[in-house]
């Protein structure tokens, strides 16, 4: 992302903590890989619930 003009660096920065990796970056990583899966789960909830409809023979979304 350095590499993208005007804003780059500054997301480099907010992603890494820098360029070098300090206890705020192991923070924001671990962080991040707890939040992730439960935050999977509830989409993967939202789907089921609002997309999958009890009875569907076409539980694909195709149209035939």
């Amino acid at each position: 992302f350095s590499v993208v003009p005007w804003v780059g660096k500054d997301i480099v920065r907010l992603a890494w903590g820098g360029y070098s990796v300090g206890d705020a970056t192991l923070n924001r990583f671990y962080s991040f890989h707890f939040i992730l899966p439960f935050l999977m789960v509830v989409l993967v909830g939202l789907h089921l619930s609002l997309l999958h409809e009890y009875g569907s023979s076409n539980p694909l979304g195709v149209d035939i």
